[in-house]
């Protein structure tokens, strides 16, 4: 598309219902993708959804998403009302590393539940969002694109327009997000590799996920950091993203995160270790697991942008710990 196509509605508004001409360039071409030029603040996935509920229309009539355009066509989106975040605003402090028009970039801590749902109505990181930035509520989920479990702490980013929000989805779906992870697991590696694993919900607990060879894609990288006794702290990358994939992974292979309470297992004590290491052991109240660095492309600029969250004092407590248990008792 050239520079005096015809764009869409004032971006200002995104709950506003919006309409677009087919420009000349786009002749021929196919719905679907003309769609996506003419409304890049949404992602590829909801307009090809509104495009089969008949909410996209071209010259108000239903369409595929194969079908060819003309010029001149109008076409129009009638769902763009279904966007908008329904959640009350709470001033819950966040800790934010970084933040510009498009982007917050957020340390959350262990404890803070990401979206509202059963359970957990309010007090979540979406509340905090909304206190901190309320034109958000016209945002899908408020403009969280990834999330971090309940226990897990570490770097997120959330996007603060739909445009940003639909760059960086399309940004994780072609696996150029970089995110890394630390954690502490069971066991004393001897060499880092790769788990290339599906994951898919658990065919009996729906609580869990589990590794199934019907399941979805996922892989994650591994390599040793710090090798204690019985202990390792490892750098996780994630290639794709599923639910609670390094968790399953870990366990997987037979090194659960220290502390996951669906994954974990019995806890597992060094033999002669202190009091102090078996109290930080048995107690440790989540999974030893911190999202550390994240990269991607800003959504507006397109330079690379790394931001990194320290590792919390538990986890620190906890590998000072078994360090000294190391060194106490050298092999």
């Amino acid at each position: 598309m050239t520079p005096t196509d015809p764009i869409p509605a004032d971006l200002a508004d995104p709950a506003a219902p919006r309409s677009a001409t087919i420009p000349g360039s786009a002749a021929g071409r196919r719905f679907d993708a003309v769609l996506a030029e003419l409304f890049p603040e949404y992602s590829r996935s909801r307009l090809s959804a509104w495009i089969k509920s008949g909410d996209a229309r071209l010259d108000g009539e239903t369409a595929r998403p194969r079908d060819p355009v003309r010029p001149g066509q109008q076409v129009s989106l009638a769902a763009v009302d279904e966007v908008r975040t329904e959640a009350v605003a709470e001033d819950i402090p966040l800790r934010v590393l970084y933040e510009d028009a498009q982007v917050f970039v957020l340390d959350k801590p262990a404890g803070l539940v990401v979206h509202p749902g059963a359970g957990n109505p309010d007090g979540t990181l979406v509340n905090a969002l909304l206190h901190r930035d309320p034109a958000l509520a016209a945002l899908p989920r408020a403009g969280i694109v990834h999330r971090l479990d309940k226990d897990t702490s570490g770097v997120m980013v959330v996007a603060r327009t739909l445009q940003a929000q639909a760059a960086l989805v399309e940004q994780l779906s072609a696996r150029r997000v970089h995110r890394q992870y630390l954690a502490v697991v069971v066991g004393a590696m001897v060499a880092g590799g790769t788990v290339d694993a599906p994951i898919d919900r658990h065919p009996r607990d729906r609580l869990r996920m589990a590794v199934r060879e019907d399941g979805r894609e996922a892989v994650t990288h591994y390599r040793l950091r710090e090798r204690f006794r019985m202990h390792t702290a490892l750098e996780c990358r994630l290639e794709t993203g599923r639910t609670h994939q390094i968790r399953v992974h870990m366990a997987h292979i037979k090194y659960p995160i220290v502390g996951d309470p669906l994954y974990g297992g019995p806890v597992r004590l060094p033999k002669g270790a202190d009091d102090a290491l078996v109290a930080a052991l048995r107690g440790f109240g989540r999974q030893a697991l911190h999202a550390e660095v994240l990269e991607f492309e800003h959504p507006a600029s397109g330079e690379p942008l790394r931001v990194q969250a320290e590792v919390p004092a538990d986890m620190l407590r906890l590998m000072d710990l078994l360090r000294a248990d190391a060194q106490a008792h050298p092999a």
